[in-house]
């Protein structure tokens, strides 16, 4: 489905059924590469998700983009779906994104998950991607590994088979072809996630919220969700098992997520 956003032809897809959820994917990511993971949620609740800005099946209109932009994105697919309010989680990116929304209109969420993800400023900032895509191709793979969970050596991965196949997993949707104007969009996005900075406006953020990190994240440190948390007047603060992706190393997570979305607390 397609949902006009001022000059942005935006793509989104509703899955499950439930209470409303917003789920706002990382950089780089989209639908299809994160079918597996929006999947869970929609298990428990509607899921309204979509392709951000410069990504995947929704435009690419010019640049520069701001992260307001894309807080006011999400604002305006909930408006089109007919959504007063929502649940909202963000991963990584699209946590930046959901904290940019909660700030701005906190009457629209009602439970927020943060999950690996960075508030910015002086509560400091996620690993600059933007440099991390301007190194030559075995570099960047090298780095990418080594900031997915700082614990991914060599050694360490032939040890640990399921870890191994989640750098593979990430390698292979990293490494989809892509077009001269989606790089474009990509790059759009990092240079926006290069400048955000939310930390000051975290008090705004009404709801109960949910700020789940990896002690082993190189993207994300630990350290950033604290300042979140901090900053926050409901959150919760969950350390988990695993790096960037904790919610699929550590099998506590997602059923804590799910149930703090639910109403519980994590």
């Amino acid at each position: 489905m397609h949902a006009r956003v001022k000059d942005l032809d935006l793509y989104f897809e509703r899955r499950g059924e439930g209470s409303p959820l917003l789920f706002l994917n990382g950089s780089g990511a989209t639908i299809e590469t994160s079918a597996l993971l929006i999947d869970v949620f929609a298990r428990s609740f509607e899921v309204v998700v979509h392709d951000q800005r410069g990504l995947g099946r929704s435009g690419i209109p010019p640049g520069p983009y701001s992260m307001a932009d894309y807080a006011s994105d999400a604002a305006a697919l909930l408006d089109h779906v007919g959504w007063p309010s929502a649940l909202v989680v963000g991963v990584s990116f699209g946590g930046m994104v959901a904290q940019e929304l909660a700030v701005t209109w906190p009457d629209r969420i009602e439970r927020l998950g943060l999950l690996c993800t960075s508030p910015g400023g002086i509560g400091g900032s996620s690993y600059p991607l933007h440099e991390l895509a301007a190194l030559p191709a075995k570099e960047q793979a090298e780095v990418g590994r080594s900031i997915l969970d700082t614990r991914f050596t060599a050694e360490w991965l032939a040890d640990h088979p399921s870890d191994r196949a989640l750098v593979e997993l990430m390698a292979e949707r990293n490494s989809t072809a892509r077009t001269d104007e989606q790089r474009r969009g990509a790059a759009e996005q990092l240079e926006a996630r290069r400048h955000h900075d939310v930390y000051d406006r975290l008090k705004a953020i009404s709801c109960p919220t949910f700020v789940a990190c990896g002690r082993f994240d190189g993207i994300a440190p630990p350290s950033n969700s604290e300042a979140i948390a901090a900053q926050v007047p409901q959150a919760e603060l969950r350390e988990y098992d695993g790096g960037h992706a904790f919610f699929v190393q550590d099998p506590e997570a997602l059923p804590q997520i799910l149930a703090f979305l639910d109403g519980g607390t994590g």
